[in-house]
């Protein structure tokens, strides 16, 4: 059975998650803002593996794609490493900087849910310098969010390469500028991104939904609990729904996840022209893939079998799972 190798550009981080157990604005005065300086105690601290492209990258693995992983690291990446490789991720593609930390966000919630964030890019800054790796061509570059340089540099090699490419600029939208946007989307077979950043993008590049579709097969709109969107040129909608979920506990990394499962579900084609039937069944399983992030915590700490995401699929959505 052939397996669909696709190559996965994007951030590899550590997520360093704690808790608050009061308000922030309780410990702020407003009238000493120009010379803020406050310390809050947290409650727990939780360090996870996290990073969009790792965490693509993982949701492939569990549908049976070949991901290879595609960034840049630090010296503390050896462990996070061995458990993508033991997950099914392949690392050839992996730069390591000794000299740095692999990048990690800082994440402090309230009781109300407000957050105050730090992140720290460490080697991922030096992800401009690293290409995509030479050999038979992938079904599928991802380009997901990255070193700004990055992101400038992967969509001009896809192109001058002819490598279908997934444009995902996801929070780097407002690091890009509209030029820079405008050309990293042109030719890419989808644009993926959530109803606010498609608005960033609109904004930024001047460029309406029609105009969009000029310039890439297809574009993906993730909606949250509401689901998902497919558009493409000269056809209506796809409508996707947004999977039953058992329970939610935390919906952090459930857009990645979403990728990986809609991943699947176009490479499983590789070689042919997809239908509008093939796009509704991919973002199905972008939909399912999400709903099991969301059950748990942790961005790649749920898992599934063939098996049981066909049954899943099924009794989601009423229709038989039709996967390669």
């Amino acid at each position: 059975m052939h397996v669909p190798y696709v190559a996965v550009t994007g951030s590899v981080a550590f997520d360093h998650i704690m808790n608050f157990p009061g308000r922030f604005k309780e410990h702020i005065l407003p009238d000493k803002l120009h010379v803020l300086n406050v310390s809050f105690l947290v409650r727990d601290l939780k360090r996870l593996r996290g990073g969009c492209a790792a965490n693509i990258a993982y949701a492939c693995a569990l549908h049976g794609v070949r991901p290879g992983l595609v960034a840049a690291v630090g010296s503390d990446f050896t462990e996070y490493g061995t458990w993508l490789e033991s997950h099914g991720v392949e690392l050839g593609g992996v730069k390591v900087h000794k000299d740095l930390l692999t990048a990690s966000c800082f994440i402090t919630t309230d009781n109300d849910n407000n957050q105050i964030t730090g992140f720290y890019p460490g080697a991922m800054g030096r992800a401009g310098d690293l290409a995509l790796p030479m050999g038979p061509p992938p079904a599928l570059v991802t380009i997901s969010p990255n070193d700004p340089a990055a992101m400038r540099r992967y969509p001009e090699e896809c192109r001058r390469r002819g490598l279908p490419f997934l444009y995902d600029p996801g929070q780097q939208v407002v690091a890009l500028s509209g030029s820079e946007l405008r050309e990293g989307l042109t030719g890419a077979r989808l644009l993926v991104t959530n109803d606010y950043e498609l608005a960033v993008v609109s904004e930024k590049t001047g460029l309406s939904l029609r105009d969009l579709l000029e310039r890439c097969e297809a574009v993906v709109v993730t909606l949250g609990e509401n689901g998902s969107r497919i558009h493409q040129k000269g056809e209506d909608p796809i409508e996707i729904p947004a999977a039953p979920v058992k329970e939610v506990v935390d919906p952090t990394g459930a857009g990645d996840a979403y990728r990986g499962g809609l991943i699947r579900g176009l490479v499983q084609h590789e070689g042919r022209a997809l239908t509008r039937s093939d796009w509704e069944i991919a973002g199905r399983m972008g939909a399912l893939t999400a709903s099991y992030c969301v059950e748990t915590r942790g961005t790649s700490s749920y898992s599934f079998d063939r098996e049981s995401f066909a049954r899943r699929y099924e009794a989601a959505f009423g229709l038989p799972a039709q996967v390669g």
